[in-house]
């Protein structure tokens, strides 16, 4: 638990091995452009494990920059996280999730070595896994639907390798589970498509490890 400068948070190191792509072929045009391994994770001393994962942005959520990333926008992440991160450490911009997706690419910039994760919640930590895979893999986002359904298969993936470490129940990850489907059949309705459920069940979500 680091407690200097009045910071209250617990650090984990998370496995993010890289995954096989499930979606079609020509969702990303740079699938696995940078190798995933880890994801260096600040969770806040009250995590909260029971606020829903919707479609909303995750309150309390916030990447926080490892080094000088002058090529991304950025806020002070004490906006975001409070005391999970010192008053003069900066933070990925909530509104540069995209803009991180692509300036990362353009400038073949490891991810690890930018950006630490910092959550107060579960939801964020989930949203924060989810865009993980993105930073990782380049999409042209021509099909949000689809892209996302690899992104949440990911975080799903990862949370269950993880959940020992963050002492997670396997009720708690099925509830996320659950959740994710939920937001991906309104991306695919409101896309004018139809959601191939299978993509989201659990025996085939941990198969990918």
């Amino acid at each position: 638990m680091s407690s200097s400068l009045g910071l209250r948070y617990e650090t984990f190191t998370l496995a993010t091995p890289p995954l096989p792509r499930v979606v079609p072929d020509g969702i990303f045009d740079a699938f696995g452009w940078c190798e995933s391994d880890r994801l260096t994770f600040r969770r806040g001393a009250a995590f909260d494990a029971t606020t829903p994962t919707t479609s909303q942005n995750p309150a309390g959520m916030a990447f926080v920059m490892l080094s000088e990333c002058s090529f991304l926008p950025r806020e002070l992440a004490r906006m975001h996280v409070g005391d999970l991160a010192s008053a003069d450490e900066w933070a990925l911009a909530p509104y540069g999730i995209d803009d991180a997706t692509d300036e990362l690419f353009k400038e073949r910039a490891r991810p690890r070595d930018c950006l630490c994760l910092a959550a107060r919640n579960l939801d964020g930590l989930v949203w924060g896994l989810h865009d993980w895979c993105h930073f990782h893999n380049h999409g042209p986002f021509d099909s949000p639907a689809w892209t996302e359904v690899q992104c949440d298969a990911s975080a799903l993936v990862w949370l269950w390798l993880n959940r020992d470490v963050l002492g997670l129940s396997a009720d708690e990850w099925e509830r996320r589970r659950a959740q994710l489907l939920g937001v991906s059949r309104e991306r695919f309705v409101g896309e004018g498509l139809v959601l191939d459920e299978s993509f989201y069940d659990g025996a085939r979500l941990r198969g990918l490890l």
